[in-house]
């Protein structure tokens, strides 16, 4: 399907609202790899037969499921989406897009850089000191979602994507969008390891229990 320039606001509101988590339509890259189409019928069938919700109280998904998600998409869009926006468009300055450019390129950028070095270097580095961290090369395809490789052998690695709450309110709810999910597959074929997601509030590792699925990664790699 085509959705034209109606994409980007369909996609924004999407993902703002979390409407295509594994806990709404269930882990369809997963599902897919499970079922193994030939065909777009195939894989259809497969999912309304097969697919669960990720969540504590999973439930089948149904068609209807996915009308009901699809009509909340247009309930935000309406209701919120829209209305904010024009507001910001309302007000919006050249001065607000030349500081904003400003801002984005030498402070957010200088910012997040203390902050993966923190998390790192005051963190990850003296939990696991037998590690070896090293920052992602440009050269590597997965260097946009991959902060820093975690080395336990020379071959062997585990991924990091460091993240600041300040970016959404709660961690929990954090979505991994299915680009980055096959960028992380991708990796873990080249490195052997998964990739964590470490959120960072102030300089410090906020989720904690991302430090134990590290440790058994590890003894994982090592065997």
């Amino acid at each position: 399907m085509e959705f034209g320039k109606k994409e980007k606001v369909l996609n924004y509101a999407t993902q703002t609202y979390q409407l295509s988590r594994p806990n709404k339509v269930g882990a369809v890259m997963a599902l897919i790899r499970e079922c193994q189409p030939n065909t777009i019928e195939e894989w259809e069938q497969w999912y309304f037969e097969n697919a669960q919700t990720a969540d504590k109280n999973n439930f089948k998904i149904t068609r209807k499921g996915l009308q009901e998600l699809g009509e909340r998409l247009y309930e935000k869009i309406t209701e919120v989406v829209i209305p904010e926006w024009q507001e910001a468009f309302k007000n919006l300055s050249k001065k607000d897009c030349c500081d904003y450019i400003y801002n984005l390129t030498i402070n957010r950028t200088y910012d997040g850089y203390l902050r993966e070095k923190s998390v790192v270097n005051n963190g990850l580095a003296k939990l696991f000191p037998e590690i070896r961290f090293e920052e992602s090369p440009e050269e590597l395809d997965h260097a946009g979602d991959i902060d820093y490789l975690g080395y336990v052998t020379e071959k062997r690695a585990f991924g990091i994507q460091i993240k600041p709450v300040t970016a959404q309110s709660n961690f929990g709810n954090y979505s991994v969008s299915e680009r980055m999910k096959a960028s992380f597959e991708h990796f873990k074929n080249d490195f052997g390891g998964n990739v964590f997601i470490v959120f960072s509030l102030d300089g410090e590792i906020a989720n904690k229990n991302v430090i134990d699925d590290i440790t058994m990664e590890i003894e994982r790699l090592k065997k």
